[in-house]
This record gives structure tokens, C-alpha cells and sequence, in this order.
């Protein structure tokens, strides 16, 4: 496929593969795109930004409204596109799918919703004839930096509430990654949207990333992806607008009086979806001890039941990892935690890009498998005695995006509630939980702003404040 540029489809002559992650097939090539390309993409999206400001809201929202609907359309396509480039299962795709057309349609309904508030001056000492009011305005050009993980959706996240604001945007799609995002970009033009409101640059990430976020004219970075990159980021961007979305090591509590079947359910749900590929999948599992062993029982044939193989696979439950760097890192941190006396419960295997469903007990929370941020298809059980100690745990990290608790005891649940440090709380449920609606980011290194339409559209606006004297 070609970028998309100052509105035009651009080819160059150096190119990226796109590789299925299964078999190492090449399925596509895309331009590599270089800083002379993002500056262009730059000057074309200023144009863009005026174009948008120019639309209605009602006009903002007719083209989100009929993209969502011609995603609709196609999205068999799309499903396919995403199982190819990025290997999780077509089950796990066909659901991002449904998700990203909830996103734009979202996204389409808040272009409707952009207003102020009026301000009461009177109450300041003094003030009689003054009237005050605020008004949200776009920010202007939006840099949308999106991951291999999430290759359709989490574009959507960035693209659909940009433009619902009223702003142009430059998506950044992952170098691994690059056709849902470019497809995406050839369905919002048929539906309308102003030739140069959109520009879509493919290439290495180092070199078009920090060009595209160094760039004065850029008043709005969204960012998805690891926290170093996303601190990098932050100190190129310099002084303008920017949402982070970064990484986690979510942890999971399993109190006494849970339902073990159900919990060891939902591990096998938000521990090993995408492989593990998931910035909220759970990754620290925290077993009472009074059920340590009973709960392992339980959790070590659901998690030797996933059937791993090639995504398009109707039964397949399990896909590769995005690259075979990623699975050998995976199992050099596993071997180091069995190493530092862990126990093996079950997994552990690798060929290729193929890494099985792991589960390692025992572990401490000063083992890297613990502490960092896996994003593979394993877990780490550690038990805890109390309440408070397990609290301890879920906190001692640099992390704070999602976390979980199972329990009946409600005096539990609020004491989580309370004192976890985490931007997602989620009970009875794993920490992998997203509705593309609610306000979705993390505390501490997890990274700062929310997504989820409603709320992206604030971060994607400035408020200006009228008073009338």
C-alpha cells in the first residue's frame, strides 16, 4: 500500500515490509517515509486543520457517522487485514473490528457535544456587569503515534476524537503494523472527509516519530506505547499537548472467598488474549494463601486447553507474538525467574514467533517477570497473606493503568478501591476490561490524559475563557 500525504497516495522507492508474524510471509510493502515526508505531512495538515475548523459540528459528524458505517461494511476485510499484519486470532480481530465502529460511531456522536459553560463573574467581589463564558476550540494539527497491538481501534481512538474536535490529524501507525491504519485513512476520505485533514506516514519509528513530534506546527500528541518511548516523547514534544498511554504490569487479586473457577477464567481471558500483547493484560496474579494451591489446581488445565496456533485458524484460541525478538525475550525472563526459584507450572515452550501459554508460581516481586512489563503470554502467581500485604504488592510498581480484585467482601472491595494506584479498578473482573466508552488511562508511569471518546475529545481541544464587560 502507499502513505498518504499532502492529499495524495505516495509511493517511494525504499520500502517496509509487512510480515505475517506467523510464518514470516511477506503480505504487503509500505513506503519508508523519512523527516522530509513528515514535514510535508505537516504543512498539508495545517491546511487541514483550517478545512476542519471551516465544518460544522453536524458536518464533523456526518463523515464519522457514514465511516463507521462503511467500516461496518467491511469488515470481513479489516478482520483479515488485522489477523495478517498483526496475528492475533480472527476471533480477537473481528472483535477489534466491532470496537473500532463503536469508537468512530462514539466519536461521530461527541462532534455533536463540543460546548462551553457560562462562568459566574458576579461572584467575584466587586463584579456586577461582566458575563462570562468558556468555549472549547480545536487545538489544530494532532500528531496520532498508535502501536502494533491494537492495529484498527486504537487508531480509532486517536483519529476518530481529533477529528470529531475539529482538528487535522497525522497518524504514525506502527512500522509492524501499517495497512488497517491506511485503510482506515481510504474509508474516512470516501466518506468526506477534507482531502487534507488526514495524512497517513509509514517508516521507522525513531526517524518520523521525533520529526513529527519536535515539529512546532503540531499542537497535539497522542501517544500509545512503551513508557521509555513515551517518556522520550514527552521531552521531544516540548511545550505542547500531549496524552500518554503507556505501559503496565497489571496485577490481579485473588482474595479467599472468590470463585476460583471463574477467576481462573478470567486469567485465562485477560492474561492470554493477543498473546499477552495487551497493556492491561493481567500480568501479577496475587493468590491468598489460603487458596494458593487450590487456585493453581484449578488454573493449570484452563491455561493448557488454549489451542495456540495460526490466527486464521477458526478454532485457534492463541497466535503468535508480533516478532521472535519479543517471544525470546519472553522466555529469557521466564527462565531467570525459575532460575531465581520460581516454579515452571506449566508452558514455557517456544518456536519461532510461537511462545505457549505459560504459567510460573512461586515468583518474588523482585523478579523482572514481576516488576516490568512482560507483554507475552505468561503469568506470575505470587501469594500474600492478608489484604494489606496484597495492597503492598499491587502498589510496589512504577505502573498504575489497570488492576483488579476478586471478592464478595464489600469493606475488600473499597479498601482496593481506595488505596490501589491505578487509573483502571476493576472488580470481579480481570484487569484486561475496556468499554471504549468509559475514560480510559494510567497513574504514575503509566502515562497522563484519558482516552475514550468523550474524554479525547477534551484533551484534543483548548478552552478559552470569554468575559463580556
Amino acid at each position: 500500500m502507499k502513505m498518504y500525504i499532502g492529499g495524495q497516495w505516495v509511493d517511494k522507492s525504499r520500502k517496509v515490509p509487512v510480515v505475517n508474524p506467523y510464518d514470516g510471509s511477506e503480505i504487503d510493502t509500505v513506503p519508508r517515509g523519512d523527516a522530509g515526508d513528515v514535514n510535508a505531512a505537516v504543512a498539508s495538515a495545517e491546511a487541514g486543520a483550517a478545512a476542519m475548523a471551516g465544518l460544522t459540528s453536524h458536518e464533523r459528524y456526518t463523515v464519522l457517522r457514514k465511516a463507521a458505517d462503511m467500516l461496518t461494511e467491511r469488515q470481513d476485510d479489516f478482520a483479515r487485514t488485522i489477523t495478517l499484519e498483526e496475528g492475533k486470532t480472527i476471533t480477537e480481530a473481528r472483535t477489534e473490528v466491532q470496537r473500532a465502529i463503536q469508537t468512530m460511531t462514539l466519536s461521530s456522536e461527541e462532534s455533536k457535544r463540543l460546548h462551553g459553560e457560562t462562568v459566574p463573574l458576579d461572584a467575584a467581589p466587586g463584579l456586577r456587569q461582566q458575563f462570562g463564558f468558556t468555549m472549547r476550540v480545536p487545538c489544530g494539527v494532532v500528531a496520532a503515534i498508535s502501536p502494533f497491538n491494537f492495529p484498527l481501534n486504537l487508531v480509532c481512538h486517536k483519529v476518530g476524537p481529533a477529528l470529531a474536535a475539529g482538528n487535522s490529524v497525522i497518524i504514525k501507525p506502527a512500522s509492524d503494523t501499517p495497512l488497517s491504519a491506511l485503510k482506515l485513512t481510504e474509508i474516512l476520505l470516501e466518506a468526506g472527509l477534507p482531502p487534507e485533514a488526514i495524512q497517513c506516514v509509514t517508516g521507522p519509528g525513531g526517524e518520523i516519530g521525533d520529526a513529527l513530534c519536535a515539529d512546532r506546527r503540531v499542537r497535539k500528541v497522542t501517544f500509545t506505547g512503551s513508557r521509555d518511548v513515551g517518556e522520550h516523547i514527552c521531552h521531544v514534544a516540548g511545550l505542547k499537548k500531549v496524552t500518554m498511554e503507556l505501559g503496565s504490569n497489571s496485577p490481579m487479586i485473588i482474595m479467599p472467598d472468590a470463585d476460583l473457577e471463574k477467576v481462573a477464567q478470567a486469567t485465562v481471558t485477560s492474561g492470554f488474549s493477543n498473546a499477552g500483547q495487551v497493556c492491561i493484560s493481567a500480568q501479577r496474579v496475587l493468590v491468598d494463601g489460603r487458596v494458593y494451591g487450590e487456585f493453581l489446581d484449578v488454573l493449570k488445565p484452563q491455561v493448557e486447553g488454549i489451542k495456540a496456533g495460526n490466527g486464521l485458524g477458526q478454532e485457534v484460541q492463541m497466535g503468535p507474538m508480533i516478532r521472535e525478538s519479543d517471544a525470546i525475550r519472553v522466555s529469557e525472563w521466564i527462565r531467570e525467574a525459575v532460575d531465581g526459584g520460581a516454579r515452571l507450572l506449566t508452558g514455557g515452550d517456544r518456536s519461532g514467533t510461537m511462545h505457549g501459554p505459560t504459567v510460573v508460581a512461586d515468583v518474588k516481586p523482585d523478579m523482572r517477570l514481576s516488576y516490568d512489563e512482560l507483554f507475552g503470554p505468561a503469568v506470575a502467581v505470587t501469594s500474600f497473606n492478608t489484604i494489606e500485604d496484597a495492597i503492598a504488592l499491587a502498589n510496589d510498581s512504577i505502573y498504575g493503568l489497570s488492576a483488579a480484585l476478586f471478592t464478595q467482601n464489600l469493606d475488600w472491595a473499597m479498601k482496593f478501591v481506595k488505596e490501589v494506584h491505578s487509573g483502571n479498578l476493576m472488580i470481579n473482573s480481570g484487569p484486561g476490561f475496556r468499554a471504549d466508552l468509559m475514560p480510559y488511562g494510567g497513574l504514575k508511569d503509566s502515562g497522563m490524559g484519558k482516552e475514550g471518546p468523550r474524554y479525547a475529545v477534551e484533551e484534543m481541544t483548548e478552552l478559552k475563557m470569554v468575559a463580556f464587560h
